[in-house]
């Protein structure tokens, strides 16, 4: 008898379970979007290049296309739907909105949910190719614009709204900043 080729999984998405069958070979990307009809994150080069996936796991950033449904199993997802809290938008998503930090907005998904990732990698002293001292005595680097840009260097944007998305980041690690003084 020929071994399985699927198998049912229960995925954690945005605080809710989602239990479901998949093909092995069903990225977790497609499970969002085809199968759970959560389309807000985007299917853009569907190789890992081009960030418009990007959803969080486990509070870290990964490209929902390169990941297997079947590995997510068990683990915290959060998708761009279950970032804001109710009506209340999350103050990344209110610094793109107010910096207009998206311009046609297919990548903007993918560029909230990486700016969460960073803004937590950055909190946490993780250094960046950008950081000039990465000795762990040196502490947090600065947040300067030159940092947002390396860690979000893995998110395009065709529409070419990186000023404003770099500002907006800025805007929202300002905000959290004040949060939690």
């Amino acid at each position: 008898m020929a071994p399985s080729t699927s198998s049912a999984l229960t995925l954690n998405i945005n605080g809710e379970k989602h239990t479901l069958t998949v093909d092995h070979r069903t990225t977790l990307l497609d499970a969002l979007r085809e199968r759970l009809d959560l389309t807000g994150t985007k299917k853009g080069c569907d190789q890992g290049q081009c960030g418009a996936c990007t959803v969080l796991i486990d509070g870290r950033r990964a490209v929902s296309c390169l990941q297997l449904a079947v590995a997510a199993g068990g683990r915290e997802i959060t998708t761009i739907e279950g970032v804001a809290d109710g009506d209340r938008l999350h103050p990344v998503q209110q610094a793109f909105l107010d910096l207009d930090g998206y311009q046609c907005g297919y990548c903007t998904p993918g560029q909230i949910c990486s700016a969460l990732g960073v803004l937590e990698e950055h909190a946490a002293g993780w250094p960046s190719a950008a950081t000039t001292d990465v000795r762990p005595e040196a502490g947090v680097p600065e947040l300067t614009a030159e940092e947002i840009r390396e860690r979000m260097s893995g998110n395009l944007c065709r529409c070419g709204a990186y000023v404003s998305i770099v500002q907006a980041v800025a805007k929202a690690a300002s905000a959290e900043e004040g949060a939690t003084a």
